[in-house]
């Protein structure tokens, strides 16, 4: 019986291989074709100007690679903090996510379709309200420096007099000048320098009132935030001294509403350190993409330092810019 079975088992091997293959053939996985081979183009992070009704508006997109078979990324819109993107669906060329609404209005989910276009990507956007819009990337450079700067002198950005080399924005102007301190006494315009600027070092001194928030914006595209949040609160991208949505203090060290503190900054390319009231809590840290709120998505170019206004009083009675030659 054990030799009929033996031969009985050698039979039915014999069959199974003669239709599956051998049983060397078994051991060899098959080829998969991974979401790296057919996405390579995509991968990456892209400077996105959204047509609002005939006004560019900047966004940016970073799609990255999750294991071998998921694209997953970030994803700025025209305001807000970076926000995740779980799944990237992508076929042929094209591609779509959504993501929830944010700070904006309306309820449904926004839907963000795209295709791979020469050396950029464009497609639509159909936002929290159902409105839909046409945009455009291209792929956002490194910002790598290869020596380090050389430092010229320092400019004084507020002359403690008037709003000489700024100009107001967004809303009826607000700013004024008292007592040598400029001042934004409630929510209304959004302060920009005349003057671009690529690399620098920033000193500013400010004070906000109980519950405020500002911030400033390093060549008009990456705020720093400026809000009154708890010393001890847990530290945050979004709260006091955070680059914001990207960049997370090691501490809050803040001194609270009502004092004048200090932020020194050092932008280097895409490279950060933040110094809170003679800290260092972002230590040469690379900014990934514009945060909410900026001027533009046109990363490679200079641009000015960009004040808040629209969200609550604030004052600032030093603006001093020393910018790399």
């Amino acid at each position: 019986m054990r030799k009929r079975f033996l031969v009985f088992g050698v039979s039915c091997l014999l069959a199974a291989a003669s239709v599956h293959g051998s049983p060397a053939s078994w051991e060899k996985p098959q080829p998969v074709r991974t979401a790296a081979a057919d996405a390579k183009d995509l991968i990456g992070r892209w400077d996105i100007t959204v047509d609002v009704d005939g006004k560019p508006s900047p966004s940016w997109l970073e799609v990255k690679l999750s294991g071998t078979r998921t694209l997953v990324g970030y994803f700025v819109g025209i305001t807000g903090s970076a926000r995740p993107v779980a799944k990237v669906n992508f076929n042929n060329g094209k591609f779509s996510f959504t993501i929830p609404p944010q700070w904006e209005e309306g309820n449904q989910d926004f839907v963000i379709e795209g295709t791979l276009a020469g050396d950029g990507i464009e497609g639509t956007v159909v936002t929290s309200e159902g409105k839909k819009y046409n945009w455009k990337g291209v792929k956002a450079p490194l910002l790598k420096r290869t020596a380090a700067p050389v430092w010229g002198k320092p400019i004084n950005l507020f002359n403690g007099k008037d709003l000489n080399g700024w100009r107001a924005v967004g809303a009826a102007n607000q700013w004024i000048v008292k007592n040598g301190v400029l001042t934004s006494p409630h929510s209304g315009a959004n302060l920009i320098s005349d003057e671009k600027f690529n690399d620098f070092k920033l000193h500013v001194e400010f004070r906000y009132h109980k519950g405020s928030n500002s911030g400033v914006y390093l060549r008009g595209r990456y705020e720093t935030q400026i809000e009154d949040s708890p010393k001890d609160a847990h530290p945050s991208s979004v709260l006091f001294s955070g680059i914001y949505g990207f960049l997370t203090p090691s501490e809050i060290n803040a001194k609270g509403p009502d004092q004048w503190q200090s932020y020194d900054i050092t932008l280097i390319g895409r490279m950060v350190t933040v110094v809170v009231n003679g800290k260092t809590v972002i230590s040469n840290q690379e900014i990934p993409g514009i945060t909410g709120g900026a001027l533009d998505s046109n990363e490679g170019e200079a641009g000015p330092i960009y004040i808040q206004g629209d969200h609550g009083p604030i004052e600032f009675r030093k603006i001093v810019i020393t910018p790399a030659k």
